[in-house]
């Protein structure tokens, strides 16, 4: 199978970006409640901190672990595996999630890469030991 490329890539994430958006504003809802519907500061409020970074990182590695792909994953046809193929661990998710956090902090750095990688994979895909493949109609 093939590694996706890149437009494919940004579409899944830019899915994934809205519905993360949604499920953030849910978990969000108690707080700004428990407050009398006044904001939350997010630098002041370590508690409400974690939770949305808890809530970030078991959106993606839940998903990865439980179906191998995000909502924004099977809507582009996308498949998250091992390199060999296989359904990742939730070791190689781990380290995906935290990698592609590195790959995102010098400006997308870690997402270009694939344009010039041989195999047309991401720094985090290097890193985790997976790839993204396309499984095209049937």
């Amino acid at each position: 199978m093939k590694n996706t490329g890149l437009p494919r890539r940004i579409g899944a994430m830019l899915y994934d970006g809205l519905l993360l958006f949604a499920v953030l504003m849910l978990v969000g809802t108690p707080f700004v409640a428990i407050r009398g519907g006044e904001a939350v500061e997010p630098l002041t409020d370590p508690f409400f901190r974690l939770t949305l970074a808890a809530t970030i990182y078991l959106f993606f590695v839940g998903f990865w672990m439980r179906a191998g792909r995000t909502l924004g994953m099977q809507s582009w046809r996308l498949q998250l595996e091992t390199a060999a193929g296989g359904k990742p661990t939730l070791g190689a998710c781990t380290i995906r999630f935290f990698a592609a956090l590195l790959s995102w902090a010098p400006a997308g750095l870690g997402f270009w890469w694939q344009l010039w990688d041989r195999e047309h994979l991401t720094w985090h895909d290097r890193l985790s030991g997976t790839r993204i493949v396309h499984y095209p109609k049937e």
